[in-house]
C-alpha cells in the first residue's frame, strides 16, 4: 500500500508524517453530482450617502441588474498579463455605503450592505432575500415523511436535514436506532463534509485568494518544485503543470474564461505569485473530478446524491446481508474503503498543504474578520446508541468570550429562541419578543422595498433571516464553533490538529478567532473526519459478519404506539453549522415545526437588542482598497459558507417567480 506525507502533523494510528491507505482503483470519472455554478460578480453600488426607502407592503421587484465587465478576464485579441504580488494602492478616503447584491459562489440570494469610512468597514447589514416557509408546508402531514420534505430545504448540504428531521421524530417518540443505522448515519454525514468542505476551498472561496489569471506568467518548473515542496501527491510534474496553463490559456485567449469567468483578476489584494495560483488552478481542476469519486458512498449507502433515499424514522432503509447483492455486502464494504482511502489521500496530500500555502500568504487575515466570540455547537457522530451527549465524536457545548481555557458550557436547547424584531416576520404576541422553537411562528410579513432601490431601510425590517440568540446572545455556528468547542473540551485530535497548523504558520492560538481561522478549522474538521470513516465502514463490516444485520427499530412505526401529543427536537452538526428541528406531533400528524439552520444563526439581522448576527460582526474593520471590487468583504462571508437554500421561493410584484428552489411532495 502506498505512503502518503502530510507535511505537519502525523497521522492517528500510524507512523508520524505518514498513513496508510488503500490502493486507488478508481479511475472512471461519471458526471459529477454537485458541480459550482458559474454565477457573475456581484453587482456594486457604490454612493455616497445611504438611501431610506418606505416599507410597503407587498412583494418587491426583482433588483438584479448586469453585472459589471470583468476586469483582466482576457479578450480573443490578447492575452491578459499576470501578475505576482501586487503593488499597494492608496487608501480611500471619505464615506461610502455599498450594497453587494448578489453575493455569489454562496447558495441562495445574499445581500450584503457596508458603510465605508476611510477604506474599512464600520458598519454592515446581512439581508436574506429569499422566503423560506417549509415549516408551512409540513403542518398536518405524517411526521415519518417529514425527513423527505426537509430535506429538500437544500441540496448542496444535502442529507443534513433528514437526519435532523428523522432524530426529532426519534426523540419524540422515545426511539433508539439499531447500531447499523447509526453507522450508515455518520458515514453518509461524514462523506457530505469531505465533499463539501473540498468543494467550498477549491470551488467556492480559493478565488477570493488565487488570482487565475496570473497563473499564465507562471514558470511550470517552479510550480512543481513549489508543489513537491508542500506534498508528495503524483500530479505535480513541470510537463503536467505546463498542461494546465495551457489549457487556462485556451480559455483567457478565447475571450471566455467560462468557470473563471467574471472576478477581480489584477486586483491589489491579491498576494498569492504566479506559481501558487498555478498550482491551486491545477488543483480546483482535480478537486471536481475527486468530489464525484468519493460521494458515491451516498450512492451507495443512500440511493442516491443530492437527496439520500434510505432514511427512514427508526433506522435506515439500507440492508445489511453478506448473500444479497442488493445489500451492503463485502464487495459494498470494499468499494467503502477505496473511497474513504481516496477522501483521506486527497484531503491530506492536495486540500491541507494548500490551505497551509494559501494561509501562510495571507497572515494578516489571521487578524480580521472575527465575530462576537461566541460559539455553538450541537455536536455529532454518536459514537454509541447511548444518546449521550458525551458520546458524539465531535462534542457539544457553548463557548463564549473566545475561550478556550475553560470546558465548553453545556448546551441547553430551551435557551434557543428567534427573534423577528428585524424580519420580515410577525408574531402574535409582538416582534419585540423572542420564541423558543417549540412555540415557533412562521408569519411572513415583508414590508420591504417594491420597486428598484439603492438600499435597504436597515433601521427597520430588513431580511428574511429570523435571528436565532442562545441566552439571548447571537452565536456563530459552523467549522469553527466547533473546533473552538471541541479544543475547549479537550479532543486530542481536534487539538494536536490545531496546535500543529497554528505552529506551521506560526500564529497564536487567538489566530483561530479570524477569518483566515475559519478556513482553518473547516480543514482541520475535514482531516479529522476524514480519519474516522475508515473505522467506521470496519464496525459495519464487523456487524455484518458476526451476524448483526439489524437497520431498523419498528417497535414504534405504528401511530397506534404513540402519544397524544409529543414534542421531540433532532440536531445535526452541517458542514455549515448547528441544524435543529423541533416538532410537535397531535394526534399521529404535525401540530408544529421549526427549522433553526445553520445560516440563520451566523446571516441573521439585528434583534431587538440591536445586537448584529455574527457575518454582519465579523466585517466591522474589514480594509476595503477599492469599494467597486469589494473581494475582502467576500472572503469574510465567504469564510462562512453561506448556503441560502432555505429559501423556496421569490416572486416580484406581479406574482411572477425570480427564483425557485422545487419541494418535491
Amino acid at each position: 500500500m502506498p505512503k502518503t506525507y502530510l507535511p505537519f502533523v502525523p497521522s492517528q494510528g500510524s507512523t508520524p508524517g505518514t498513513f496508510d491507505d488503500d490502493d486507488d482503483d478508481h479511475h472512471k470519472t461519471p458526471r459529477p453530482t454537485k458541480m459550482p455554478r458559474s454565477t457573475p460578480t456581484p453587482t456594486v453600488t457604490p454612493t455616497r450617502r445611504p438611501t431610506r426607502t418606505p416599507r410597503p407592503t407587498s412583494t418587491p421587484t426583482s433588483t438584479r441588474t448586469p453585472p459589471p465587465t470583468p476586469t483582466a478576464t482576457g479578450t480573443p485579441a490578447s492575452t491578459p498579463t499576470a501578475t505576482g504580488t501586487p503593488s499597494p494602492t492608496a487608501q480611500p478616503t471619505g464615506s461610502q455605503r455599498i450594497a453587494i447584491d448578489p453575493i455569489t459562489r454562496i447558495e441562495g440570494h445574499l445581500r450584503i450592505e457596508v458603510q465605508i469610512e476611510d477604506g474599512r468597514v464600520t458598519d454592515a447589514w446581512s439581508s436574506g432575500t429569499s422566503f423560506r416557509g417549509m415549516e408551512l408546508v409540513l403542518k398536518g402531514r405524517d411526521p415519518r415523511d417529514a425527513w423527505a420534505f426537509t430535506q429538500r430545504i437544500c441540496g448542496v448540504c444535502t442529507t443534513v436535514h433528514a437526519i435532523a428531521s428523522v432524530r426529532a421524530v426519534e426523540n419524540a417518540l422515545d426511539i433508539t436506532v439499531p447500531d447499523n443505522a447509526r453507522i450508515m448515519r455518520n458515514l453518509l454525514e461524514g462523506a457530505q463534509y469531505l465533499q463539501d468542505h473540498v468543494i467550498h476551498f477549491y470551488h467556492l472561496h480559493a478565488l477570493d485568494w488565487v488570482d487565475v489569471v496570473s497563473a499564465l506568467a507562471a514558470n511550470p518548473a517552479a510550480t512543481s518544485a513549489l508543489a513537491q515542496s508542500i506534498s508528495t501527491w503524483p500530479n505535480s510534474s513541470a510537463d503536467y503543470f505546463a498542461s494546465v496553463q495551457t489549457k487556462l490559456k485556451t480559455f483567457v485567449d478565447s475571450g471566455q474564461l467560462g468557470i473563471f469567468a467574471n472576478a477581480y483578476w489584477g486586483h491589489p489584494a491579491y498576494k498569492l505569485p504566479p506559481e501558487g495560483n498555478l498550482l491551486a488552478v491545477a488543483h480546483y481542476l482535480e478537486a471536481l473530478d475527486w468530489q464525484r469519486e468519493v460521494i458515491k458512498m451516498h450512492a451507495i449507502l443512500g440511493g442516491k446524491n443530492p437527496h439520500p433515499q434510505t432514511y427512514l424514522v427508526g433506522g435506515m432503509a439500507t440492508p445489511v446481508d453478506p448473500a444479497s447483492t442488493a445489500a451492503i455486502n463485502p464487495s459494498r464494504i470494499t468499494q467503502l474503503k477505496t473511497m474513504a482511502a481516496q477522501g483521506l489521500d486527497f484531503v491530506s496530500r492536495v486540500y491541507l498543504p494548500d490551505l497551509q500555502l494559501i494561509a501562510s500568504l495571507y497572515p494578516e487575515w489571521a487578524g480580521l474578520g472575527a465575530s462576537m466570540g461566541n460559539y455553538l455547537s450541537f455536536g455529532d457522530f454518536p459514537l454509541d446508541n447511548s444518546g449521550d451527549p458525551a458520546a458524539l465524536y465531535l462534542q457539544r457545548g457553548v463557548v463564549m468570550g473566545n475561550n478556550l481555557n475553560a470546558p465548553p458550557q453545556p448546551l441547553d436547547h430551551t435557551l434557543i429562541k428567534e427573534y423577528v424584531t428585524r424580519s420580515w416576520y410577525s408574531y402574535t404576541g409582538g416582534d419585540g419578543v423572542a420564541l423558543h422553537p417549540y412555540q415557533g411562528e412562521t408569519n411572513p410579513n415583508y414590508t420591504g422595498p417594491q420597486s428598484d432601490y439603492d438600499f435597504l431601510a436597515t433601521d427597520g425590517k430588513y431580511s428574511w433571516l429570523k435571528a436565532p440568540r442562545y441566552s439571548d446572545a447571537p452565536m456563530e455556528v459552523g467549522p469553527l464553533a466547533r473546533v473552538a468547542v471541541a479544543y475547549a473540551a479537550g479532543h486530542p485530535r481536534i487539538r494536536q490538529l490545531v496546535d500543529a497548523v497554528l505552529a506551521k504558520l506560526s500564529l497564536p492560538r487567538a489566530a483561530l478567532f479570524s477569518t483566515l481561522g475559519r478556513v482553518a478549522a473547516r480543514g482541520i474538521e475535514t482531516l479529522a473526519i476524514a480519519e474516522q470513516l475508515g473505522g467506521w465502514i470496519g464496525q459495519l463490516e464487523a456487524n455484518m459478519n458476526s451476524g448483526n444485520l439489524a437497520i431498523h427499530n419498528k417497535t414504534r412505526w405504528d401511530p397506534a404506539t404513540w402519544p397524544a401529543d409529543a414534542l421531540g427536537w433532532g440536531t445535526t452538526e452541517a458542514p455549515r453549522g448547528a441544524l435543529g428541528h423541533w416538532v410537535q406531533i397531535k394526534n399521529g400528524k404535525i401540530e408544529n415545526y421549526q427549522a433553526v439552520v445553520a445560516t440563520v444563526w451566523n446571516g441573521s439581522p439585528r434583534d431587538a437588542h440591536d445586537q448584529r448576527g455574527p457575518w454582519e460582526q465579523s466585517l466591522i474593520g474589514t480594509p476595503v482598497a477599492d469599494p467597486t471590487r469589494p473581494v475582502e468583504i467576500l472572503r469574510t462571508v465567504h469564510s462562512f459558507d453561506p448556503c441560502m437554500a432555505c429559501a423556496v421561493h421569490v416572486v416580484d410584484a406581479t406574482g411572477t417567480e425570480v427564483t425557485r428552489i422545487q419541494v418535491v411532495p
